[in-house]
């Protein structure tokens, strides 16, 4: 389709939804031509896009989806069920416990706009392929490269923008959760850990396991916690408590802490207690759904949820270039990621825990 390459974030030009005969499709306006026109004087002279409803995963009697066909998605997968009702999201990378590679965030940011503009769906529930919910970032992909080859890690002297620009853009990607017009339910089996957990904890209602295990051990070094939830969900001291070490919860912690809104005992009991909610969502129309989600997240945001959120994504990248940070990966370069991050998650005196300012 031709859809993505014509919208462009820095162009004056609007999507027009119109009619000819019995397809939908979107025509590019500029805006003083939007301004000046009506829906029935549609000048010839441009050209109309044709898009498929069923084919962007919506049922074809929803709004226009002025979004892509799921058909090109690489690690995360879409589909509906109970009617329409109900959006699966999943993501799909069940040969790396799902962690995050270069498509994931803004795959995931489309398929939350998907279900957004099909008016059939209303409640989105995601988890993880195979046993996994996400095992956060990729770090074969991000961390056992040469700097200044790889997303994240700068040659030195390193430049703020750069990060902040990609960093950004995949926390505004895992916020299209928070922003969703639809509750999106987190169904978190085994793993929610790092960039895996700025995921889970943008969900509006959350399920995990007792055995489950969550937390941001990047914070040890190498990483702050970009979409910054910890503090909204259990307060200063504990979330103080987790990220000054790096703590590990088990799920029932966490649900016991308030950071996880329910744990069950077994991965059955798990999937039941998902479906019973989901079942119950579904009755509620949908915008009695979001009339309660957004009031609730308006009254977080005014706690200072955004700007917090700008500030630990700047930490974040920082974290990555400072000369600890620097050290990890280079640990990481030389004896693979798995045992630099086991060195790193002990608790342990490692190479990077007393360097000495110059």
């Amino acid at each position: 389709m031709l859809l993505q390459k014509v919208i462009s974030p820095l162009s004056c030009q609007q999507w027009w939804p119109c009619r000819r005969e019995t397809t939908r499709y979107f025509l590019v306006l500029s805006n003083n031509e939007r301004n000046n026109m009506t829906r029935e004087k549609i000048p010839s002279r441009h050209k109309c896009y044709s898009y498929s409803t069923t084919a962007a995963g919506g049922s074809g009697s929803g709004n226009p989806n002025p979004f892509l066909s799921v058909g090109d998605l690489k690690s995360v997968r879409y589909w509906t069920e109970n009617k329409g009702r109900v959006a699966h999201v999943m993501l799909n990378r069940a040969e790396r416990l799902n962690a995050i590679d270069h498509h994931m965030p803004m795959e995931l940011e489309r398929a939350v706009k998907i279900a957004n503009f099909d008016d059939q769906v209303k409640v989105i529930l995601l988890y993880g392929a195979g046993n996994a919910f996400s095992s956060g970032y990729d770090l074969k992909l991000f961390s056992e490269g040469k700097r200044g080859e790889m997303l994240g890690n700068q040659e030195m002297p390193w430049d703020p923008l750069v990060d902040f620009r990609f960093m950004s853009a995949c926390t505004s990607a895992f916020m299209e959760i928070w922003r969703s017009t639809k509750p999106v339910v987190a169904k978190i089996h085994r793993v929610a850990i790092g960039g895996g957990s700025d995921i889970a904890l943008a969900c509006d209602v959350t399920f995990t396991e007792d055995n489950a295990r969550i937390g941001y051990p990047p914070s040890r070094v190498w990483g702050c916690p970009t979409t910054a939830f910890w503090f909204y969900r259990v307060g200063m001291e504990k979330a103080k408590r987790i990220l000054l070490t790096g703590e590990i919860l088990s799920g029932r912690k966490a649900a016991d802490i308030g950071l996880i809104g329910e744990s069950l005992e077994t991965g059955k009991e798990l999937d039941e207690a998902v479906d019973d909610f989901i079942a119950r969502i579904v009755t509620v129309p949908s915008n009695q759904l979001w009339f309660q989600k957004q009031m609730i997240n308006q009254a977080v945001e005014s706690m200072g949820l955004l700007n917090t959120q700008r500030l630990a994504t700047i930490f974040d990248g920082m974290s990555r270039h400072t000369p600890e940070g620097v050290a990890f990966q280079q640990r990481a370069a030389q004896v693979g990621f798995k045992q630099a991050v086991m060195e790193r998650d002990s608790g342990m005196v490692a190479e990077w825990s007393d360097i000495k300012p110059k």
